[in-house]
């Protein structure tokens, strides 16, 4: 027997000798991870596995906004930094729940440093050398050096930097020092990683890109030489000339920003990083199908779009353009268009000449009605013109 309550007395002492192995070593200055155990207003307990409940310090609680202390509940497994053990005369571990934190903000900003990524972090206020901006539960300050964020409208450094306080910013991390409690973060470096990465990203998008491609794009911006479309992940120019078949004077004649249009690739230059569109090309070369519309006599609406020493151009259909030479303007001598014309005036002309394969076709203006009045004889003279001539040769 006396073998047998030997064998049991090791057991227990084994079990004993198991159970203080399991219990974590609690050592001040680390972070480990714990369950809370209970909570009520300023004390939250978290079991650590130690041998008693850890207290988070009434103070740490300061650091949470009454949210972010209400989503804490019994049961979460939460992050906390040791900040001492039991002692004799502390009766409970002190913890603190936004040390933890923060010392993985730490973490994180290192990896970030090294990485050299950008983040986007809130201003949370400034001081006589730039602003203060959030990073988890880390401070960290952006020289007034490192800004590019900035109203210069008002004289005072303090005003300026005021009004983006609540913003978010895009920034890079320059300089870690944890020991120091010092991190620096600058915009002007985020805006020149951001450059370098949007200028790799087009390049990659030009790759994919093939000269003779339809795309489908929005109108970004109009100049008075063309228009850009965004193509998804550039902005290509839709130069004057490529907008329509017809003369075109300014972008706004055809589109407005916004407008969501196809365009045809019409040149890609790799090293400029540019791309030349075209709207007019996905549409019908009109020279090419002319005498299926229009014919010679014909008399249609035009409207006028340029005028020159030598004539007026006028638009038909707002498909193709033709020429009023100044001698087909008017019966009466006049010296220059603009003595009887003006741009965007709407005028009916006859056509005198077509020349598709020299892209040009001639209007008159000035026997337009003379014509429709001849045009409207044969058409009344068409219903029984054999009665009208035998009449009109037997009275001869």
């Amino acid at each position: 027997m006396a073998g047998v309550e030997g064998d049991e007395t090791m057991s227990m002492a084994e079990l004993l000798a198991q159970s203080e192995e399991a219990l974590q070593q609690i050592v001040p200055g680390t972070i480990v991870k714990g369950v809370v155990a209970s909570k009520k207003p300023g004390e939250i307990f978290i079991d650590i596995g130690a041998k008693s409940e850890g207290l988070v310090d009434p103070r740490d609680l300061d650091n949470f906004s009454p949210e972010e202390l209400a989503a804490i509940k019994v049961g979460d497994e939460v992050s906390v930094y040791v900040i001492r053990g039991q002692t004799d005369e502390e009766e409970h571990i002190r913890l603190s729940l936004s040390q933890a934190q923060a010392e993985r903000d730490w973490d994180k900003a290192e990896r970030l440093h090294k990485s050299g990524d950008v983040v986007e972090s809130e201003v949370v206020g400034y001081n006589k050398g730039g602003l203060i901006v959030s990073f988890g539960h880390v401070r960290g300050f952006v020289p007034g050096s490192q800004l590019i964020s900035v109203n210069f409208g008002s004289q005072n450094k303090g005003d300026r930097w005021n009004k983006l306080t609540g913003t978010e910013l895009k920034l890079k991390i320059i300089e870690v020092d944890r020991a120091r409690n010092r991190l620096i973060l600058s915009e002007r470096a985020a805006s020149d990683e951001l450059r370098k990465e949007k200028a790799k990203e087009k390049a990659q998008f030009l790759e994919e890109l093939s000269e003779g491609d339809v795309r489908k794009g929005k109108v970004t911006s109009l100049a008075d030489f063309g228009a850009f479309v965004d193509i998804g992940g550039i902005d290509g120019l839709v130069h004057l000339s490529e907008l329509s078949w017809t003369h075109v004077a300014h972008p706004s004649e055809v589109l407005r920003v916004g407008d969501e249009v196809e365009v045809y690739i019409l040149k890609i230059e790799q090293d400029q990083q540019r791309v030349a569109l075209s709207l007019k090309r996905l549409a019908p070369e009109p020279w090419t199908e002319v005498f299926s519309h229009y014919q010679i006599n014909q008399i249609v609406d035009a409207t006028i779009t340029k005028l020159t020493n030598f004539g007026a151009f006028a638009r038909i259909d707002n498909r193709i353009e033709g020429l009023i030479h100044i001698s087909e303007i008017s019966d009466k001598n006049i010296t220059h268009p603009k003595d009887v014309l003006s741009e965007g005036a709407e005028v009916r002309v006859r056509i005198i000449h077509i020349d598709p394969d020299r892209r040009r076709m001639g209007l008159s203006l000035k026997d337009v009605d003379a014509q429709e009045n001849w045009s409207e004889f044969q058409s009344e003279q068409g219903s029984e013109p054999d009665d009208t001539i035998d009449n009109e040769s037997t009275e001869a």
